[in-house]
């Protein structure tokens, strides 16, 4: 079988060793079936994609315990971190939340129904809109995050302060080579 399940631990590769997790194991099953093929990427970007999923459902968990799901988190979050009047214009919103603008009016819908946002006419073309952040919005959001603050960092426990420090600044440095890279690609598409 190939879908990694347990019954097939008895595969070459699938030993597991002192300090290995999912993803050496994985790379190691590769590099019975695959052996030319250099899984390097997998070591960083697989970690990161499972990372990803582990913590997933802690962290929509607590936003669900205080009824929102996590896209609505994300806007009432990106209005309550804009500062004072916590008032966004649409474009802003859903540039910062990089959504569509589909997406982010029907968030803005439910976020409205329950008294959590209201949208008002900008006062200096009454045309425009602006998002702005209710009271309860604004203690509901700061709430939230402080849980899920709590509860991300206890993911963290198995690194020491100067190890989270260094991972923060390797993964900082690799996002921004990525995020170069795709602009440099869309300048080159775009030209």
């Amino acid at each position: 079988m190939m879908n990694g399940t347990e019954g097939d631990r008895d595969r070459p590769g699938d030993e597991d060793r002192p300090g290995d997790d999912h993803v050496d194991r994985l790379r190691r099953q590769w590099a019975v079936e695959l052996p030319d093929l250099d899984t390097e990427p997998m070591a960083i970007l697989g970690r990161a994609f499972r990372l990803s999923n582990l913590v997933r459902p802690s962290i929509e968990a607590t936003f669900a315990d205080f009824g929102l799901d996590r896209g609505e988190f994300d806007v009432i979050a990106t209005l309550r971190r804009s500062g004072p009047p916590y008032r966004l214009t649409p474009t802003e919103m859903y540039s910062a939340l990089m959504i569509s603008s589909g997406g982010l009016t029907h968030r803005l819908d439910r976020l409205e129904k329950a008294g959590l946002i209201r949208r008002e006419k900008s006062p200096c073309d009454g045309r425009s809109v602006l998002v702005a952040l209710s009271e309860a919005g604004a203690a509901l959001a700061e709430k939230a995050f402080r849980t899920d603050m709590a509860s991300e960092a206890s993911f963290l426990q198995a690194l020491d302060g100067k190890e989270r420090e260094a991972l923060a600044a390797l993964l900082r440095k690799l996002i921004a080579g990525i995020e170069n890279e795709q602009a440099r690609g869309e300048d080159e598409n775009a030209g």
